[in-house]
């Protein structure tokens, strides 16, 4: 099993249940697929860095995951057939990515920790 990271951008007309309903799609999609879900994240409705097609914005979502290499390809084929995916990409965290990727979690962590108290 290797360690992923994808980021994708869905269209910006979608309503706010909408895009959770699209990121749980991709997140059950996984889990079925055998990956387990390490992290995920919503980014929030962006600006592109220029428009496509026709939007300047978009709503960002980030998963991380550890999963086998032929999982990706499925999941790819997932995200160009779904009309709501503006762009994707997907890539394997190299070792550095990775022990940067569980710093970046501990400390992120540790800030929420520290605003509940």
């Amino acid at each position: 099993m290797n360690n992923y990271e994808t980021v994708f951008i869905l269209t910006p007309v979608l309503s706010d249940a909408q895009m959770k309903e699209a990121v749980e799609k991709f997140k059950t999609f996984l889990i079925g697929e055998g990956a387990k879900i390490v992290n995920d994240e919503n980014w929030g409705l962006r600006k592109l860095a220029y428009p496509i097609q026709k939007k300047s914005t978009g709503f960002y979502s980030f998963i991380e995951f550890d999963a086998n290499p032929d999982v990706i390809a499925k999941l790819e084929t997932n995200f160009r057939r779904d009309e709501r995916v503006i762009r994707f990409l997907t890539f394997r965290q190299d070792k550095f990515a990775h022990e940067y990727a569980v710093k970046r979690r501990n400390l992120k962590s540790s800030k929420k920790e520290t605003k509940e108290d």
